[in-house]
């Protein structure tokens, strides 16, 4: 695959740097030792660095050419899972309970090698911001960057992201405009009953029968209360209930996720949760209270970008077979989509190989994908900021 010679000369130095942050994986908000890491790779590059955006985020600042070039950011997420790694690699976490379970090691590292490269050659006329952002997962790292002045701090007309995909050969990328990944909220019930002994359950409401009805009847939703042309799921994760075997409980405690793509449908969601389980609960003659938590917006790709990222990976590729332009959208969510409601943008996916599965305990990075993303956003910098144009 055709990616940038010089970089290609980067791997040894790109592997250590991305195992290293593997080794040494730190959670959301809590990324000190990896924005260290970044900033002090960044500095030794001679690059202008801002530390503090949602606190362990890192921004550098790369200007290049005549100054009439616009600005792009490329952004990168820094942090870890909570997640004990299962994998007997070498460089396994050495922070119990925290891994690098979604790649975000390998995410950083090919930005920094980008960085490199860039400052090296600065063949390109404007201004890169290369954005290292703190808690992607879960906690809206992406979103507290902006409302820290991420683009106010930092102009930037477009933004870019990336992101590793199991099951693709590495050299390969899909992208397309629109939707990439699923908004994402999340739900608790709580369910209130009468508890009392379990051999007399006609003495109480038991809440542990009212809950699994109201689990099997938020499925309906999907199945019976939307479009079936549009993409929605409804999952109930936790069933919290009871601590003896002969003791019904008086409460049960639902918790789970919605996904969805469509704003207008994802607004409809909380009042139809809600009427299917006051309607379950007054049935059985239990309560239930409802908790709804809007969360990440659906990562929404824009098509002159896309269309354009699109070119760059099949130079990437060495072919257009090599690059999904028709990608089946993940019901997965991504933070990345705050950034996307700001600037105009687009959100890749890159092969990562045969590897285990995103935020599974056996998952690695597969290093053989540095240097192909560390050329992509290099390329993109220089055909965006082209000093032709």
């Amino acid at each position: 695959m055709p990616i940038i010679n010089r970089i290609a000369d980067y791997q040894d130095e790109l592997t250590e740097w991305r195992r290293y942050l593997h080794k040494n994986p730190e959670l959301g908000f809590e990324e000190f030792k990896t924005s260290d890491f970044v900033a002090n790779k960044l500095e030794g590059m001679g690059l202008s660095v801002h530390r503090g955006l949602a606190g362990t985020g890192v921004v550098a600042t790369l200007s290049s050419g005549d100054g009439s070039g616009k600005a792009i950011a490329l952004r990168a997420d820094m942090d870890a899972l909570p997640l004990q790694e299962k994998g007997s690699v070498k460089h396994r976490s050495e922070n119990p309970g925290k891994m690098h379970a979604c790649g975000h090691d390998g995410h950083t590292t090919m930005l920094l090698g980008a960085a490199k490269y860039l400052t090296e050659t600065q063949n390109f006329n404007g201004t890169v911001q290369f954005v290292f952002q703190p808690a992607e997962e879960g906690k809206g790292g992406g979103k507290k960057m902006i409302d820290d002045g991420l683009f106010n701090l930092f102009p930037a007309e477009e933004v870019y992201g990336m992101h590793n995909m199991p099951g693709m050969n590495v050299g390969e990328f899909a992208v397309a405009p629109g939707p990439m990944m699923a908004a994402r909220d999340n739900f608790q019930i709580l369910v209130q009953g009468r508890g009392g002994h379990a051999a007399m359950p006609h003495q109480g409401v038991d809440p542990v029968v009212v809950g699994s009805h109201i689990v099997l009847a938020l499925q309906t939703i999907t199945s019976r209360n939307i479009n079936p042309q549009e993409s929605l799921v409804v999952s109930v994760t936790q069933f919290h209930a009871g601590e003896a075997f002969n003791i019904i409980p008086d409460t049960v405690l639902l918790k789970g996720t919605c996904r969805v793509f469509d704003k207008e449908l994802q607004e409809t969601l909380p009042e139809r949760i809600r009427l299917i389980t006051d309607g379950v609960a007054l049935t059985f003659g239990a309560k239930s209270e409802l908790t709804y938590h809007s969360g990440y917006p659906a990562t929404i790709n824009t098509k002159s970008q896309s269309e354009f990222c699109a070119e760059i990976a099949q130079e990437i590729a060495g072919s257009a077979n090599g690059v999904d332009l028709n990608p089946v959208p993940s019901m997965g969510a991504e933070d990345f989509s705050y950034m996307l409601q700001e600037r105009p943008g687009c959100y890749i996916w890159a092969g990562n190989g045969d590897s285990a599965g995103l935020h599974h305990p056996e998952y690695d990075f597969n290093d053989q994908l540095l240097a192909v993303g560390a050329s992509y956003w290099s390329k993109l910098v220089e055909q965006r900021l082209s000093k032709a144009s």
